[in-house]
């Protein structure tokens, strides 16, 4: 495998930095859409395994302004979560359509990534689509035991600290990455509100067309993901009505690992996961079987839901 840096124009003039896992003799294209405060990097070791065991390219990339580290800069930036899920997911999926018409094209999305496909153009174009611990949060459906921190985030500590800072603060609480302060706000309003992102839908982002996507959609939860339970996941169903549309919860200890959570199972120490997150990729090429670890993990069909 070698690795391209790539920048790609969004619709709307801006650019997005991403790097190409190349393989020698690629079978398939795949696009890792990452998820909110999560770098771009930590997606690396598995577009390294995804493009070596399935034969294909994968673009792993960074949305606008999510990898600044100067707080002036962040103060300066005026992008959103629909900037990032509606225009540079969709400058990433035609980039890799542009460079590699002949090729199936797949699609991984983990958390707000795995949300927007029915907003893209070219969603239709699309082989399959695996959804990773992504669906319509709302604050008042976590665990009883996660509301501190959720009221923390979302009605105390995390407004605060956006107007004191100007941006919002995520390394100080937690996150992975600090976050412009528009992406805060939007996130805030979806995720305190039963509608979640239909609230925004024909005012701040077009109305998605969940018409383009009939094709098979795999939603991927963790047993152990508090920050959007499996029960949400499964509520994602309803964005992808035409889909031939299933579901998979890991529970972390039929693997023999201690925790997964709605982050780690991107991560290196949970790679026996791996294989059950590129399963529609493996399967349209006909190449890998089923693992073990897929085996032992619950498999449930969704019909309209």
């Amino acid at each position: 495998m070698t690795i391209e840096t790539v920048r790609m124009k969004t619709a709307d003039g801006g650019c997005i930095k991403g790097e190409i896992h190349l393989h020698q003799a690629p079978a398939a294209t795949v696009v890792v859409h990452g998820a909110t405060g999560v770098p771009m990097g930590y997606y690396r070791k598995f577009a390294a395994w995804l493009g070596n065991h399935h034969q294909c390219h994968v673009l792993i990339y960074a949305y606008r302004d999510s990898d600044l580290k100067a707080p002036q800069k962040l103060r300066a930036s005026r992008v959103s979560m629909s900037d990032w899920g509606v225009d540079d997911q969709t400058a990433a999926l035609e980039y890799m359509l542009g460079n590699y018409p002949h090729l199936p094209l797949h699609t991984i999305g983990h958390s707000l990534g795995g949300m927007c496909l029915p907003f893209h153009e070219q969603a239709n174009r699309v082989a399959t689509h695996t959804a990773v611990n992504a669906g319509p949060a709302y604050w008042k459906d976590h665990p009883l035991w996660f509301m501190p921190q959720v009221i923390m985030f979302w009605f105390l500590l995390g407004p605060l600290a956006t107007r004191l800072f100007g941006y919002f603060p995520g390394k100080l609480i937690g996150l992975k990455s600090d976050l412009p302060a528009n992406v805060y706000w939007q996130w805030r309003r979806w995720c305190t509100n039963p509608s979640f992102y239909e609230v925004d839908w024909g005012k701040k982002i077009n109305r998605p067309e969940p018409g383009r996507i009939a094709v098979p959609v795999h939603l991927v939860s963790t047993s152990d993901d508090h920050m959007i339970p499996p029960f949400k996941v499964q509520q994602l169903a309803r964005y992808f009505p035409d889909a031939l549309t299933s579901y998979t919860c890991i529970e972390p200890t039929y693997l023999g690992l201690k925790e997964v959570g709605h982050i780690g199972i991107f991560s290196s120490r949970n790679r026996d996961i791996w294989p059950i997150l590129a399963k529609q990729v493996s399967n349209s090429i006909r190449k890998f079987p089923l693992t073990k670890g897929q085996n032992r993990s619950r498999f449930q069909p969704i019909r309209n839901m």
